[in-house]
């Protein structure tokens, strides 16, 4: 599928997508393939895709998981990228979870004002959200994400080939993005996975399906300034979890705690029927995912505050007034965050 924009590209989906890479980067002289060391394998079949199509491919090893998107790595990268010698006639290539994929972005962003990325995502969170939309970023220690750039890629090839590799854990954090995009914009997703919560039975279904959300968000706003933010929804409190657990919660993980968290505070404010709100925590609960948390809500609410999303002082959530319909809820009755944070708190 296409996404739209004033720079287009495609998305490929399907087993065996990567072999593709030769004919996305067609002429360009060096690529640099950014990896993590378990996915060294998959970092040379794209090398050796690359070398064969007369691109001089060379490896670049970063650590795995969220110690991936640092200062201090993306500084590393940006010297390998120095050694060499990539011009902007060049470009990077990201291959791994949506961790490699935001860093070998932010790079590919700011190396030389900007080169060409091509993302071959090897997760279902990589797939559906990370490698598609153009935003690239790093971790601080004030938040998640709060450094980065849009930077749209040349090409996303999701070969879910390499969804067999992935452990049950890192599959279910990946659907927790796949059901955002059912509970936001496609009642379709929530059918599928009424039929089956794990995921399995449609998994190449559900990734387009879940895709096709994105693209059609981002193809009109790329920029997060209108209907992309309906996106985040469920994020707010997940880049809270995230922070103030200093990420020892899988992204999904973190979601899954954040949609019910707003389906909640959709109830509280009116938004949302009791019915709708329920079938939110039965769903995320059939599929694996977490509910509550014990974490500490005046931390939490101090990092929601410097969340993107927030504007100045403004607390800002994506909510539904009902299914399908998001909406953006600014500075809600702090009597319906505490009534909402109540609700997925394990202290309750």
């Amino acid at each position: 599928m296409t996404v739209a924009g004033d720079e287009p590209y495609d998305v490929v989906i399907g087993p065996g997508a990567q072999v593709e890479l030769g004919l996305v980067l067609a002429g360009t002289p060096r690529a640099a393939v950014v990896h993590t060391p378990p996915l060294a394998a998959l970092a040379g079949a794209a090398v050796e895709t690359l070398q064969t199509a007369g691109v001089a491919a060379e490896a670049v090893v970063v650590p795995d998981g969220e110690a991936a998107k640092t200062a201090e790595v993306a500084a590393g990268v940006w010297d390998e990228l120095g050694r060499l010698g990539l011009t902007r006639s060049d470009a990077v290539v990201g291959v791994g979870g949506g961790a490699v994929t935001d860093l070998a972005g932010f790079v590919a962003a700011t190396w030389l004002r900007g080169v060409r990325v091509v993302q071959v995502p090897t997760s279902v969170l990589g797939m559906v959200d990370a490698a598609v939309g153009g935003k690239t970023g790093i971790n601080t220690a004030a938040g998640k994400n709060l450094v980065g750039a849009f930077h749209p890629p040349a090409g996303v090839l999701a070969d879910t080939d390499a969804l067999g590799g992935l452990s049950e854990a890192e599959f279910r954090s990946g659907m927790a993005e796949v059901v955002k995009c059912g509970l936001i914009a496609d009642a379709g997703i929530l059918d599928l996975l009424d039929a089956d919560p794990t995921g399995r039975r449609d998994t190449e279904e559900l990734i387009e399906r879940a895709v096709r959300v994105k693209a059609d968000a981002v193809g009109e706003d790329l920029h997060d300034t209108g209907v992309r933010e309906f996106l985040n929804y469920g994020h707010t409190l997940a880049h809270a979890i995230e922070r103030v657990e200093d990420f020892g919660w899988r992204h999904g993980e973190a979601v899954a705690v954040g949609l019910v968290f707003a389906a909640e505070l959709a109830g509280q404010a009116g938004l949302l029927s009791r019915a709708d709100v329920d079938r939110h925590r039965d769903l995320v609960a059939a599929m694996g995912l977490p509910t509550r948390c014990a974490g500490d809500w005046a931390a939490l609410q101090a990092v929601m505050r410097v969340d993107k999303k927030a504007r100045g002082a403004t607390l800002r959530f994506v909510v539904l007034d009902g299914l399908g319909n998001p909406r953006i809820l600014a500075d809600p009755d702090q009597a319906w965050l505490d009534a909402a944070w109540a609700a997925v708190s394990e202290t309750t």
